[in-house]
């Protein structure tokens, strides 16, 4: 691999990456719905001569191929494209044209940062073997079914024998590629827990079954799952991020229900948490005489695990691009962990931090920003993992 030409080349199309993030920037489009940024996705795939299949597994789906003479290995490379629902709070002249939906997450750069490989490697493909699978994916917001899982049923990692995936974070600094071996990202088992008790009157609260006092009971005890079933040393959190019950100050209600999110990096631990959790609803409504209901979001995103061979490689490839850190586990959760159950990869951040730029924002902040200078780089790391890995 010419690295040298490789840093030269993106330079000359730097613009070009930057100018396709600000265009899906200005029109974001909410998961399951990417139906511009799909079409301009192929359209460009297109231009650069490379085959592309729409529809595959979803409406907005986009996969490219770009088979070479060689024989070598089939490396895919993934982007998702969805926005999240966040009314955009920036003064950047390119800010979201929709109301109450954003980039702010970065998905933009993303696709930006892929359609960028896709140049360098069609106009370098004598550097290559094998085949590139340039894979663009809806719905990563999700969170359930998300948009892997439809995609891979659809074939996208038939044959495949390495899947990379790159995320902009705020949490590092801009040009800083992060990674680890092992487990890097958490799964996301969302749960709702429904109470039904007896509702009555406020001043007669023994007449009735209290579904809200229950709740607070049940809330106490749930976080005491952190303190006091779980191993301390492992990453483990629960978060109640709603509840709802009543309508009036004097009438106590039939029911309430809380939602919210357990987040793990085992799963013996996650299976724990989920056991621990249905027994404690079950006991405490059963102690009051309520009705209750746990349930748990199907489909949730597996434990993200980077393979441990393949990311030390990985990491001395990027480091000749730009500096590189060994980085923790975090609680957050992506559905790029369904292509690593398939193949063998690595998954991997790159800083966007920049205080003079005021991008100090973390990724779903209705203020996030994007330094855009480290594009080019990402571009680049895509074009270099997939020469590297189909010559191997």
């Amino acid at each position: 691999m010419d690295i040298e030409k490789l840093k030269k080349d993106v330079l000359e199309i730097e613009d070009k990456i930057i100018e396709i993030r600000r265009k899906i920037h200005e029109n974001p489009e909410l998961s399951y719905k990417e139906y511009n940024t799909a079409k301009l996705v192929a359209e460009t795939l297109k231009s650069l001569g490379i085959e592309v299949k729409v529809g595959v597994g979803l409406p907005t789906a986009v996969l490219g191929i770009l088979k070479t003479s060689k024989p070598g290995k089939v490396v895919a490379l993934r982007a998702d494209m969805d926005a999240l629902p966040v009314e955009e709070m920036t003064d950047l002249p390119f800010k979201s044209k929709i109301k109450g939906v954003m980039h702010a997450c970065g998905h933009d750069t993303h696709v930006a940062m892929l359609l960028g490989g896709a140049m360098l490697l069609a106009k370098n493909i004598d550097m290559l073997s094998g085949e590139v699978r340039f894979i663009f994916q809806p719905a990563e917001e999700d969170g359930g079914l998300g948009g892997a899982k439809p995609m891979i049923d659809a074939g996208v990692m038939d044959g495949v024998d390495y899947v990379f995936g790159l995320h902009i974070s705020s949490a590092y600094p801009a040009g800083v590629f992060a990674t680890r071996k092992g487990p890097l990202m958490a799964t996301p088992d969302a749960f709702k827990i429904t109470v039904h008790g007896k509702g009555g009157h406020g001043s007669a609260p023994h007449e009735t079954i209290d579904p809200i006092y229950i709740s607070l009971l049940i809330a106490n005890a749930i976080y005491g799952i952190t303190a006091r079933q779980i191993d301390p040393v492992q990453p483990f959190i629960i978060s109640i991020t709603s509840i709802h019950s009543g309508t009036k100050d004097n009438i106590i209600p039939d029911d309430a229900v809380m939602e919210g999110t357990i987040r793990s990096l085992d799963e013996d631990v996650r299976k724990k948490a989920l056991d621990c959790m249905e027994r404690i609803v079950s006991s405490i409504c059963g102690i009051y005489g309520a009705e209750c209901k746990v349930e748990f979001m199907k489909d949730v995103y597996p434990i993200t695990v980077n393979d441990p061979e393949t990311t030390e490689e990985v990491m001395r490839i990027l480091n000749n691009i730009s500096k590189v850190e060994e980085t923790q586990p975090i609680l957050g959760a992506e559905d790029f962990s369904r292509f690593l159950q398939k193949a063998k990869g690595t998954y991997f951040f790159l800083g966007t931090r920049n205080e003079k730029l005021g991008c100090i924002y973390p990724n779903h902040s209705s203020k996030f920003c994007v330094d855009e200078s480290v594009l080019k780089l990402g571009a680049l790391a895509h074009a270099a993992l997939a020469i590297e890995f189909t010559n191997k």
